[in-house]
């Protein structure tokens, strides 16, 4: 214990303490050197938050490693500064050349300021969904089929970038998609990754449209590699079903007036009288089940 309180003592005690303060300040260069360490502590997180926080901090220990050459006359501190500033400086012109080989075209850039940077995803995780796709854009001109019901195969997710696609069974419209939107979403959820389907609709172009694709068995393997961009198309993929079953939900209704509504299932079996169903009209088609685009049962869509 004693020699534990001599070792304490000796660092404590061994130097004499300051009596007497210096009475001018110290050179500009040195407050300068402290501006900059203040403000560059005060960076955020990411890409250009690193080149903020590298930048000030390079720069504050530059003028620190000038203010010991000139003013102090201190090799040790000229060192130390000297080379935390070099540090800075490969960390910054790496952080540079990352953010560099991370740049997209513009429709790819739009795409992650519209869809993905909201959602918090980083410019490197979108790096990989953009490469899965080989950032490539395809065009698809007016009245063009996208796919074909009962002959296109599900082999692909796409997002649809510009345009607007109508959806029909049988020749009968059921909905729009418009940009943002995913184009087989409910083809995609239907199917597990060993099972192969075709399409139950019609997708056709109204406008000369842009869309993105991603091959199913590649962005398969991506999910298996990145968890975290399995759970993102996830939660995509459901939003995206959800807007196209109250889009079609819009288009429906029962007897009576009534509208259909998909939250309350129960509710129009209490409320309407009990009576024989009634055939739909021939002119009326359903579709086929295990599709999440089908109608629910019970409900036409005659129009008037």
């Amino acid at each position: 214990m004693g020699e534990n309180a001599s070792f304490w003592e000796s660092l404590i005690y061994a130097h004499p303490t300051c009596t007497t303060w210096k009475q001018e300040a110290e050179g500009s260069i040195y407050h300068l050197a402290s501006i900059f360490f203040v403000v560059g502590f005060m960076g955020g997180s990411g890409f250009f938050g690193l080149l903020y926080v590298f930048s000030l901090l390079g720069l504050g220990f530059l003028c620190s490693s000038v203010w010991a050459w000139l003013d102090v006359c201190a090799a040790d501190i000229f060192s130390w500064n000297f080379v935390l500033f070099a540090i800075c400086f490969v960390q910054f012109v790496y952080v540079t050349y990352q953010v560099r080989s991370v740049a997209f075209d513009r429709e790819f850039q739009e795409l992650y300021s519209a869809l993905f940077q909201p959602l918090g995803i980083s410019l490197t995780v979108y790096r990989k969904i953009v490469l899965c796709c080989d950032a490539e854009v395809i065009t698809l001109e007016k009245e063009h089929c996208y796919a074909m019901q009962g002959k296109t195969p599900i082999d692909k997710l796409s997002l649809l970038v510009s345009g607007r696609i109508r959806v029909t069974v049988d020749g009968e419209f059921l909905h729009y998609i418009f940009p943002l939107q995913f184009l087989d979403s409910p083809e995609w959820d239907s199917l597990r990754p060993t099972e192969e389907g075709i399409f139950q609709v019609t997708l056709t172009a109204e406008t000369d449209c842009r869309y993105v694709a991603w091959r199913r068995k590649k962005l398969y393997l991506l999910f298996a590699k990145h968890r975290f961009i399995s759970r993102l198309f996830s939660i995509l993929i459901g939003s995206d079903i959800a807007e196209k079953l109250y889009a079609l939900n819009d288009r429906v209704h029962v007897g009576q007036g009534f509208r259909y509504d998909i939250r309350l299932p129960n509710f129009y079996h209490v409320a309407l009288p009990e009576s024989p169903p009634v055939p739909p009209p021939r002119h009326c088609h359903q579709l086929q089940r295990g599709s999440p685009r089908r109608k629910p049962a019970g409900v036409t869509n005659c129009g008037s």
